[in-house]
């Protein structure tokens, strides 16, 4: 049976660059791959014979051979680069050379950067997280906070090294420094992290014995912090460099702060604006008057009750809110009026309530309003 066209089984064009013949194979190999055609009898024939094209038309000098002289080249010695009497050794080819090509571009990325990587770098260290509390008086005015984090730290006996005194760690037998080790498995080439020495391609004979090789040990640190105006809850501060410290030298994670702003007595935050309810007497609200109202940066402020406010009446007082966080003009304050009914009223306070009562026809519009609609409703269910 005649061999077909090399070009043909990688479906791509005669001439086809390097690039595509790789993306033609790799294309071939996923698709014909006998574990994934298991119900496919021809799939093992179609997949030696996608990798027997692929180990000739990858080699330049191969290829040009093929292009002048077809499979002839490999069958009667001729060919570019060929000794007299040799072919380039078609057949099936060297399946573990080609598709180790194609598996480091698929899962090289993956598996920590494809044939010849290097060891992995000294690992970096973990980024803390840290909660932090502050009042809202605090979060209006900024403050400086020194805060106490359990963290690792580099070991002082060995500088993070790991290694006791002063020697230095030695390259690891199993990987040979590379980090890595590979094994064969049928058609597959698998890369795998080395056991030995946990991809970092050196190991430590003489360990550290107040670090016991690791280059860290556990510590409280203090740090100081600057809290900025106008943080709210679920804001977050990083701090480069204070998380963590690596693993035998490695460079530190960082520390992220998170605030969390406490509930005030008074005032109720949202965004940069805030609220305060103040409770008048129902005197002071029907015949207006002037109230004291406090303010998150501890003072005072007159606020003039018109006449006749009821119950959820709201005043602003204009930039007396909580700042921006980055700059710009600060939120507002609303007041809240809460109109009190009186409670443990004296025998005279009630006769002159009472007395109010009777001259009061006109001083309730709401209930007067309200009242009208009732008695249309009841009209009207009458009729």
């Amino acid at each position: 049976m005649a061999k077909r066209d090399y070009y043909d089984v990688l479906g791509v064009p005669k001439g086809a660059s390097a690039e595509e013949i790789k993306k033609g194979y790799r294309s071939k190999a996923k698709e014909l791959h006998p574990d994934r055609n298991s119900d496919n009898p021809d799939a093992e024939a179609q997949f030696k014979e996608a990798n027997e094209a692929y180990e000739v038309l990858k080699d330049a000098d191969k290829k040009a051979a093929y292009d002048r002289y077809g499979h002839a080249a490999f069958e009667g010695g001729m060919g570019a680069g060929a000794r007299p009497g040799q072919g380039f050794g078609g057949g099936q080819g060297d399946f573990a050379s080609a598709f180790s090509d194609v598996f480091d571009d698929l899962f090289g990325d993956f598996m920590g950067g494809g044939r010849g990587g290097g060891r992995q770098r000294a690992a970096r260290g973990s980024d803390l997280r840290y909660n932090l509390s502050v009042t809202l008086e605090e979060a209006y005015s900024g403050l400086q906070k020194t805060i106490n984090v359990p963290t690792s730290v580099a070991c002082t006996v060995c500088n993070g090294s790991g290694a006791e005194g002063g020697s230095e760690p030695v390259t690891c037998p199993t990987c040979s420094g590379m980090g890595k080790v590979r094994a064969q498995q049928g058609f597959f080439t698998v890369e795998r992290t080395c056991p030995t020495c946990n991809g970092m391609g050196q190991i430590i004979k003489n360990p550290c014995v107040s670090c016991g090789g690791a280059g860290r040990v556990e510590k409280e640190r203090s740090l100081s912090v600057n809290i900025p105006q106008g943080v709210e809850t679920g804001t977050r501060i990083r701090l480069a460099g204070e998380g963590e410290a690596g693993m035998r030298g490695g460079p530190p994670g960082d520390l992220y702060i998170f605030i969390e702003v406490a509930e005030h007595p008074l005032f109720q935050r949202d965004g940069h604006h805030l609220f305060c309810r103040v409770p008048v007497s129902m005197a002071s609200a029907a015949i207006g008057g002037d109230i004291e109202v406090p303010t998150i940066d501890g003072g005072r402020s007159r606020v003039k009750v018109p006449a006749g406010s009821q119950s959820g009446k709201q005043m602003r007082l204009r930039s007396k809110g909580m700042p921006m966080l980055r700059g710009g003009t600060p939120g507002d304050m609303f007041i809240e009026l809460a109109v009190e009914t009186p409670v443990n009223l004296t025998s005279r306070q009630k006769e002159l309530l009472r007395e109010f009562d009777k001259l009061g026809d006109d001083n309730n519009p709401e209930s007067s309003s309200f009242f009208s609609k009732v008695k249309t409703f009841w009209d009207s269910m009458k009729s």
